[in-house]
């Protein structure tokens, strides 16, 4: 089974975009793709920077908190590296992976460099979500539903996923390993995110990437020539980045389109033009990762190493001359 998920997904991401495109034609495919201009080009690449770097700075601060040494500088490295492989290969999460298992190598500890990223991405969605359902009770989509609909499928939600982590919790404390491992991952988890350090950064930061993915998806909306206020846009937008977190994608495509179409449709926007945001979107979220090739450069990986190099042997000084 785990040989034939991977597989699985790739063709129910091929699957949901074919019948996208048996239901609404090619049209709306192209012309996501010739509604990218210079404009968008660069607000791309601004918001991408701006994400980034937060995602970057959390990284630091989980990791930190982890004991595990990690620069700003080459976490902005790495993370533009990683968004890359996420946008070009089919898994969506493998650039993710790449960066965990390196970061825990150069660390002397890969089972914390991969829970330090876990964490990472985990404090992001959480945030997302919460932001979501603030967003929906404030401005709930110009569709049937209401702010008690949004917080009761919310809370069947929350609910639900308590039951479930409860009922695991107590299968695997049943078996020895998978007890110390969970004891040692919500250890790590407390010292990662929830101290009075770690806590009010990670929050702020997820915040402004996530009001940053939203830009983003806006100036995909305006590219695609939406003029939908944004009152009914940005609650939509929200949810396209939940559905996003589905892992049955091609480089991002998939899930999203099909959301945006049946959402937009329903709210009297159009299912097309729904689909022309989402592939404008897909096409922006690229180019904000672009930077991460200079990192796919052999002589900047030679001068990564190198510095990392420098630096121990600057740490080990005044051990050699004590």
């Amino acid at each position: 089974m785990t040989r034939v998920w991977p597989w699985l997904r790739l063709v129910a991401a091929v699957g949901i975009l074919v019948v996208l495109g048996w239901r609404l034609g090619s049209a709306a495919f192209l012309d996501g793709l010739r509604a990218v201009d210079p404009w968008s080009v660069v607000a791309a690449l601004g918001i991408g920077l701006l994400t980034t770097v937060c995602g970057a700075w959390r990284w630091c601060v989980v990791a930190r908190g982890l004991g595990l040494p990690l620069t700003l500088g080459s976490a902005v490295s790495d993370y533009y590296r990683s968004l890359l492989l996420n946008a070009v290969l089919p898994a969506g999460v493998l650039g993710d992976v790449h960066r965990a298992v390196s970061h825990g190598q150069q660390s002397g500890d890969v089972g914390r460099g991969v829970r330090a990223v876990v964490f990472e991405r985990f404090a992001g969605q959480v945030v997302l979500v919460l932001v979501a359902v603030a967003v929906l009770v404030a401005r709930p989509v110009a569709v049937d539903v209401r702010p008690g609909v949004v917080v009761s499928a919310v809370a069947v939600l929350v609910v639900g996923a308590v039951v479930g982590a409860v009922a695991g919790t107590v299968v695997a404390s049943r078996v020895p390993k998978v007890r110390a491992v969970l004891g040692r991952t919500f250890s790590d988890a407390r010292r990662a995110l929830l101290t009075r350090y770690a806590l009010p950064r990670v929050a702020a930061l997820s915040a402004v990437a996530v009001a940053g993915h939203v830009a983003l998806f806006v100036v995909a909306a305006r590219a695609a020539g939406s003029t939908a206020p944004l009152g009914r846009l940005v609650p939509l937008v929200v949810l396209a980045l939940l559905v996003m977190a589905v892992p049955v994608n091609i480089g991002g495509f998939g899930p999203r389109e099909a959301f945006l179409a049946v959402a937009f449709g329903a709210a009297g926007l159009g299912a097309a033009q729904g689909v022309t945001t989402a592939v404008v979107y897909g096409v922006l979220a690229l180019v904000a990762a672009l930077p991460g090739v200079l990192t796919l450069v052999p002589g900047s990986q030679r001068r990564q190493v190198a510095r990392e190099r420098a630096g121990q042997a600057v740490q080990q000084v005044p051990a050699l001359v004590g």
